[in-house]
């Protein structure tokens, strides 16, 4: 069960991080989205460090 948990966390995070790059990419890359992309992945780093 806490496998498919941290999988899925995982997944989530590296879609975050997806989504940052995509972002960044953009001609007029939006900070305020950024930011708050990058404070999901940090709570969802975290969350995954804590399983560890």
């Amino acid at each position: 069960m806490q496998t498919a948990h941290l999988s899925a966390l995982e997944a989530k995070h590296a879609t975050l991080e997806q989504r940052i790059a995509s972002e960044t990419q953009r001609p007029a890359p939006d900070t305020i989205v950024i930011a708050d992309l990058k404070k999901q992945k940090l709570r969802l780093k975290e969350e995954i460090d804590s399983l560890h």
